[in-house]
């Protein structure tokens, strides 16, 4: 017979309000023709060919050509487009195919502005068309009254069908020369109903997930392919037209999934991220360069003595999230809309740096850090994932013998492995020493095939093995303060790299099974860790304990909130396993629990866009007639069981 004894009435250690949080990087189009839902591609012609996403038309004898030209007197944003129409002809068009097409829905609202000037001649007008993928017109607009100065323009339309992979035309009216810069076409459905907003199906599935914290921008764009790619928030805040496009690392990272037309625009930049953070209750953690390029691809340094503009950024950044509205990086903050501080209390030092050149300069980051900002709590790294990079362990060692002493608040660590390791590591902190640092477990996912394989799934199988490999990290809540899986979006028609939280494409998104397990986790998150043990009695025929305890796993906490025990339970067998669950110390039991059910019949089962939730949670009312009841936990399963209790 399998027991599960809980002590209830001896609460532990206390469970960080941050312990299940999400990491945001811009990989897998996760930003722009992503979470951020600008439409129009390269509306500013920054891009590394300067005409990518557009494509001149010329119908009908129509003549005419579209230059780019660069000006000074717009450092930030030099390139804009000249259109030069000689004889309209049918019409001269300007064509944009969005992010793998444009997602249009039947009776949205979308706002179309455009940044123009023009040169000579009598070019009159533009017609703006948003067309679908049969050229059926489903919204049109009309600019006019272009002056011999730079000028913003804007108008809305409505569309009058639906389609996942539309286009929008811009015809160009009359003959002569017009100037053209930041294309946009937004939809006016936005997170909070925001300009410039986010897109809100997928914000919704952030928020639903009750986040603890938010941590970005990356990952390995922090860094960058080399030094002149890296993330610089600076660029990445102010008016949109002044913000500094910078291609993507993951543009050429991956041979097969090459992505050249990866960039990004910022529209969603650090001020976009700490108040999506603040919407969703989430702690702002965002994650600095250290003059550090990525080690896996140039690991370009920059020179202890030019650290100091580095350093200087990372001070800044503090300013920009907590100083006065009438500081210099606070007025920045006050002048795009949100005078209050944003509450940042940790930052990460660089992200998946190693060795004597990473500690250097850590150290140096950390004293000028702590010393105008002793409060803030740093977040120092591991590497990688120890088997990714060669003699990991090693390196991994020598890191954490340093963290010891500078004591870093938190380190992060990183695992990308196969599901197995998941299962078989619940106890992978049992042992870990509890006078260091505190662990943020900063990046993981189980990889059905291999790292940077195609071929990854989000299966039933991934996200049940992390299930038990997350029991593990709540039973060390004294230790591990945070966790997140990692990445959270990818593109269906655009991913780098799988597998992914959250799937989407122009038009829908899901979540995996992963994300349901990880919204399991963070909407039964408890307060205070419970002491639970799975113990086998000596019945005749009972299952050898040592195979039990690979396939059932066991956490438990307490919500001081509610007043509920919460008991999560992992079965990854492919039979029932009928347990009896002991509450002991109780003093009073609720006669009815709470049951949060998540399994599938075969572990190769996962979410796509035509089934969004085959996995998906089921809630139920169990009866509870005292402290001790049977309880059958279901075959390939995660089982979340709250209970009222004193």
């Amino acid at each position: 017979m399998t027991t599960i004894h809980v002590q209830a009435d001896k609460p532990g250690a206390k469970i960080d309000s941050a312990m299940w949080g999400i990491f945001f990087e811009d990989i897998n189009f996760g930003a722009d023709g992503g979470l951020y839902p600008e439409l129009v591609k390269n509306r500013s012609f920054e891009f590394g060919q300067p005409l990518m996403g557009w494509k001149v038309i010329r119908n009908s004898g129509a003549e005419g050509r579209v230059f780019i030209l660069r000006d000074a007197k717009r450092p930030r944003n030099p390139r804009h487009a000249r259109i030069r129409v000689e004889d309209p002809g049918g019409g001269f068009v300007l064509s944009n195919e969005g992010f793998r097409g444009m997602g249009i829905r039947d009776g949205a609202e979308y706002r179309f502005s455009i940044e123009a000037r023009g040169v000579r001649g009598d070019i009159s007008a533009m017609r703006v068309e948003v067309a679908g993928q049969d050229n059926r017109i489903l919204a049109e607009a009309r600019i006019e009254g272009f002056t011999a100065e730079w000028r913003a323009y804007s108008c809305e339309m409505k569309s009058n069908g639906t389609d996942a992979q539309a286009k929008m035309n811009l015809w160009i009216e009359g003959t002569g020369e017009l100037d053209i810069d930041m294309v946009s076409l937004f939809p006016m459905d936005t997170w909070k109903e925001r300009e410039n907003g986010l897109r809100p199906d997928l914000v919704r599935l952030l928020a639903d997930l009750k986040p603890g914290f938010l941590r970005f921008p990356g990952g390995c764009i922090v860094e960058g392919f080399d030094l002149s790619q890296r993330y610089q928030w600076k660029n990445t805040v102010g008016p949109l037209n002044e913000r500094v496009c910078n291609i993507n690392r993951w543009n050429f990272e991956f041979k097969h999934k090459p992505a050249p037309d990866y960039y990004q625009t910022y529209g969603l930049g650090f001020y976009e991220f700490f108040l999506l953070a603040e919407d969703i209750g989430a702690k702002p953690m965002p994650i600095i360069n250290i003059g550090m390029a990525c080690q896996f691809n140039t690991g370009e340094l920059v020179p202890m003595d030019g650290l100091a503009p580095y350093i200087q950024d990372a001070l800044d950044l503090i300013e920009f999230a907590n100083g006065p509205a009438d500081s210099p990086w606070g007025k920045v903050r006050n002048q795009m809309g949100h005078p209050a501080p944003f509450g940042m209390r940790m930052i990460g030092i660089g992200n998946e740096q190693w060795g004597p050149q990473y500690i250097e300069r850590y150290k140096e980051f950390a004293s000028a850090i702590k010393a105008k900002y002793p409060d803030m709590q740093l977040i120092a790294a591991t590497g990688s994932d120890a088997t990714i990079f060669p003699d990991g362990n090693a390196e991994v060692a020598y890191l954490w013998s340093e963290w010891r002493k500078l004591k870093p608040e938190i380190v992060d660590e990183h695992f990308y492995r196969a599901p197995e390791w998941f299962l078989q590591n619940t106890g992978w902190y049992d042992a870990y020493d509890r006078s260091g640092p505190k662990v943020f477990v900063g990046e993981y996912a189980s990889l059905s095939v291999a790292l940077t394989s195609p071929e990854n799934r989000n299966s039933w199988k991934c996200a049940l093995y992390e299930a038990a490999f997350m029991t593990g990290l709540e039973r060390n809540a004294d230790l591990v303060r945070m966790s997140c899986y990692a990445p959270l979006f990818g593109h269906e028609q655009a991913w780098q790299w799988r597998p992914d939280l959250i799937w989407f494409d122009n038009l829908n998104a899901y979540g995996s099974a992963n994300y349901y397990v990880q919204q399991a986790f963070s909407l039964n998150r408890g307060s205070h860790v419970l002491k639970a043990e799975v113990v086998e009695t000596g019945v005749e025929g009972a299952p050898d304990p040592d195979a039990q305890t690979k396939s059932f796993h066991v956490s438990a906490s307490f919500d001081e909130e509610t007043g509920e025990a919460i008991v999560k339970a992992v079965n990854a067998a492919g039979a029932p396993l009928e347990a009896v669950l002991e509450l002991k110390g109780a003093a009073r039991i609720g006669r009815q629990a709470k049951v949060v059910l998540l399994r599938s019949k075969k572990l190769t089962d996962e979410n796509s866009l035509q089934e969004p939730k085959k996995i998906h949670p089921e809630e139920t009312a169990f009866p509870v007639s005292g402290g001790r009841f049977m309880f059958e936990f279901k075959p390939y399963s995660l089982t979340v069981i709250r209970v009222p209790i004193r």
